[in-house]
């Protein structure tokens, strides 16, 4: 995955660290596929991991990490992930903006698993009670298309037993987390209105007393904006969860229902 800095102005000798494509860099600590952090990240980078290329006098923050890389305590999946120090509420705010492009994304799995083919390019992440995310950005690419999806997922706050979560998604451009194949070997349709890999799209997260607010932009694609409240639930009872979730996640027991407040009060960080 790529993050960009346009560098037309800058000497072809100048050593480049991702610290000079990503300003804000003293405001992140990172995870990288082979298991090792690192908190100061200014001048600093890691060889196939994280480190700068530069193509048409842009340069690009790379993130690589391998399918079987070094997963975290909250999670079963590899990365190589830059986390938030500062820590904030739904109701003081936070606010993110990226450009990006995808270049590779897993081509083994399962194609009826909905994680399948897909990497996370943008979060916010509760570091307070069920430490749940109430956004993750997938992009996600079937083998054999030339197109994958973007898309957003909300994952309900659970009250009760964590163990019933499960994620809400929204479309953005192409397919949603729910639609997957009807069997091992059948795919299904590849997304007209879909993104390429190496086709670069930005996305803006705006947290602002209390409302997450969604925009997502790319050339040659109608720009996208979303709202939800992130302290009021639209999933608190049995009747609210949607007929997405009926069919993917009450079948495997995940069919919880969320706190009245969602995610009022919890601490929250913005991990890329």
């Amino acid at each position: 995955m790529y993050f960009f800095k346009d560098t037309s102005n800058q000497s072809e000798n100048d050593k480049v660290y991702p610290s000079d494509a990503i300003l804000f860099m003293e405001e992140f600590k990172i995870l990288l596929g082979d298991g090792t952090s690192k908190e100061k990240l200014v001048n600093y980078e890691k060889k196939d991991f994280f480190y700068v290329s530069n193509e048409d006098n842009t340069d690009w923050v790379v993130y690589k990490t391998p399918n079987s890389g070094v997963t975290s305590r909250t999670s079963s999946n590899t990365r190589t992930e830059l986390g938030q120090k500062k820590h904030w509420t739904a109701k003081t705010g936070g606010k993110l903006t990226g450009t990006l492009k995808v270049m590779h994304v897993s081509t083994s799995g399962d194609v009826r698993v909905a994680a399948s083919y897909s990497a996370v390019v943008g979060q916010i992440h509760s570091d307070t009670g069920h430490e749940n995310e109430p956004l993750k950005i997938f992009y996600k690419k079937f083998p054999g298309h030339k197109k994958g999806s973007v898309f957003w997922n909300y994952e309900i706050n659970t009250a009760g037993s964590n163990s019933k979560r499960w994620d809400y998604s929204t479309a953005v451009w192409g397919h949603d987390f729910s639609v997957v194949g009807a069997s091992p070997t059948s795919h299904p349709e590849e997304p007209e209105n879909g993104i390429e890999l190496g086709e670069a799209f930005s996305y803006e997260i705006n947290v602002h007393e209390g409302i997450m607010y969604l925009t997502f932009t790319s050339e040659g694609h109608e720009p996208v904006e979303f709202s939800k409240s992130l302290l009021k639930s639209d999933f608190a009872s049995a009747a609210d969860i949607p007929q997405q979730i009926v069919s993917l996640f009450v079948p495997i027991g995940r069919d919880g229902v969320e706190r009245e407040n969602a995610y009022a009060g919890e601490m929250q960080q913005f991990p890329i």
